[in-house]
């Protein structure tokens, strides 16, 4: 009798060892199994999500930082030349470029765009007299030859009768004249707006004048692991594009826009603030300046101020001869070959976009676009595939007659 317990005690713990046996097996081969999601592809999903959601967070603070990043990429040679060959510290160096920035570029701008402001101002005052009570075409329209009589007939059908302008901007913008005005006089409410971003904006700036080696040498080594081979010829054409694109099209549109609204001004031109900055802003488009002076110069001359409009077309031409062979080289190394089309939709897509900072920030994205693009084409000619690596297209037969 005991001898058969002692038996069906070894049976069961044959059993329970066998049962232990399977249980480790089952587990070691869950050890062996891949996981559902890798650890890489997950690592890089969170990696994404933590770039979504500080995207989401700072998406306000997107256009002080790219203003930053553009002004800092186009003034890099001078922070070069502050700190290296003068010997200042990185933080006064900083601080002193943004001192600079501050004095001879940012309030010039304020104070040309407060004048703009005031003198457009003016012109809604008068647009809303004319829409109440109705007013004659200016003797000058009719003097232009050809299209005189047209413009009289033009102005007494859309402008000159009572109402006409208020159905003009509705069919244009969908406002009424009034809620524009309105809106013009309440614009002050949004300075706290552009004031603080004008803040984040210089103080990214500090901080990139002061640490920007360091993030190249961090984007060198991250752009390496992405584009491997390619980012050294890459990290060479962005800088020199930006900077290219900023001082051959954002300065000198400043700077047309400035002397060309002291030539309004000296030759009579009513608004003469206003149409500055309405130059300087097409001075970012091929042809715009040239565009600008002219159809004000037919205006002084339609106007009966021959001579000044006549002064003034030939003064716009000799500055802007002297810009394009002179200011032009020295200042970026050549013409920037950006084509027609794609600083137009830059232009257009950046202000549509990320308002005023965009007039800047869309062409320098198109220029970087196109830059890589010439690039790239240029690699692909420089290394054709040889013909054997090319697909072979089966020939052929001739149909049938």
């Amino acid at each position: 009798m005991q001898a058969e317990q002692g038996v069906d005690q070894v049976t069961d713990n044959e059993h329970e060892n066998k049962r232990d046996r399977q249980i480790h097996l089952v587990h070691r081969a869950d050890l062996r199994r891949p996981p559902l999601i890798a650890y890489s592809s997950l690592a890089r999903w969170l990696l994404v999500g933590v770039l979504a959601a500080s995207v989401w967070f700072f998406h306000d603070f997107l256009v002080p930082v790219l203003a930053a990043t553009i002004i800092a990429f186009a003034t890099w040679p001078l922070r070069v030349r502050l700190h290296d060959r003068v010997g200042l510290g990185r933080t006064l160096t900083g601080a002193l470029l943004v001192l600079l920035i501050v004095l001879f570029l940012v309030i010039p701008i304020i104070i040309a765009l407060g004048y703009a402001a005031r003198e457009f101002r003016e012109w809604l005052s008068w647009a809303i007299q004319i829409n109440a009570v109705g007013g004659p075409p200016p003797d000058w329209l009719d003097t232009f030859p050809v299209i005189g009589s047209w413009l009289v007939e033009q102005w007494s059908q859309h402008i000159g009768r009572p109402g006409a302008i208020g159905e003009l901007v509705q069919v244009t913008s969908g406002a009424n004249i009034g809620t524009i005005y309105r809106g013009v006089l309440t614009a002050s409410s949004m300075a706290l707006h552009l004031a603080l971003a004008l803040i984040f904006m210089l103080i990214t700036l500090f901080v990139l004048y002061r640490d920007g080696d360091r993030v190249a040498a961090q984007l060198d080594m991250m752009g390496e692991r992405i584009v491997p081979g390619r980012w050294e010829r890459l990290s060479r054409i962005i800088p020199r594009t930006i900077s290219s694109t900023v001082t051959g099209m954002t300065l000198i549109a400043i700077g047309e826009g400035l002397i060309l609204g002291v030539a309004y001004w000296l030759a009579g031109v009513p608004s003469p603030v206003t149409f500055g900055v309405i130059t300087g802003f097409m001075a970012l488009i091929p042809g715009g300046a040239p565009l600008s002076f002219t159809l004000i110069s037919l205006y002084l001359v339609g106007s009966g101020s021959a001579g000044a409009g006549a002064a003034l077309f030939i003064w716009g031409c000799v500055e802007l001869f002297i810009v394009d062979k002179t200011i032009r080289p020295v200042l970026v190394g050549g013409p920037v070959k950006l084509p027609f089309l794609p600083t137009f939709f830059g232009l257009i897509g950046g202000v549509k976009t990320l308002g005023i900072v965009g007039l800047f920030v869309g062409p320098v994205l198109m220029a970087l676009l196109v830059s890589i693009w010439r690039e790239w084409a240029r690699e692909i000619a420089a290394h054709p595939l040889p013909q054997s690596a090319l697909p072979k297209v089966p020939l052929r037969e001739n149909p049938p007659d």
